[in-house]
């Protein structure tokens, strides 16, 4: 079988070549994966069941799939405590600090403008 993990170099979603860009898209667009790597962002090591629950109860078969892409993709390891971010998540996850920063100011128009 092979991975439907989102990789540079693979066809995705929006690029037949696999562009990184889209790629990286690709994978934070799945449902649940920025919730996880915004959950492991402390540092912390949380289990698998701990993880689940303050991912919000996400179910089981999906927290586990996700876990396994971002592990393909080199962003989350299983440590034997728990899951933890990469060096490469953490560097994501500081990149993506500013789009938060943003999303904390973001005013959209209101329905009479």
């Amino acid at each position: 079988m092979t991975s439907s993990t989102p990789l540079p170099g693979r066809p995705v979603r929006g690029s037949d070549t696999g562009r990184p860009v889209m790629a990286l898209l690709d994978l934070l667009g799945r449902r649940w994966v920025l919730r996880i790597l915004w959950e492991l962002r402390t540092g912390a090591t949380p289990n698998f069941r701990r993880l689940q629950q303050s991912c919000g109860n996400v179910s089981s078969s999906v927290l586990a799939t996700r876990l396994r892409e971002l592990g393909e993709a080199a962003l989350v390891e299983h440590t034997g405590d728990g899951y933890a971010l990469t060096a490469q998540g953490a560097a994501l996850l500081e990149l993506l600090a500013p789009l938060d920063v943003w999303a904390s100011e973001w005013r959209p128009r209101s329905a009479e403008e």
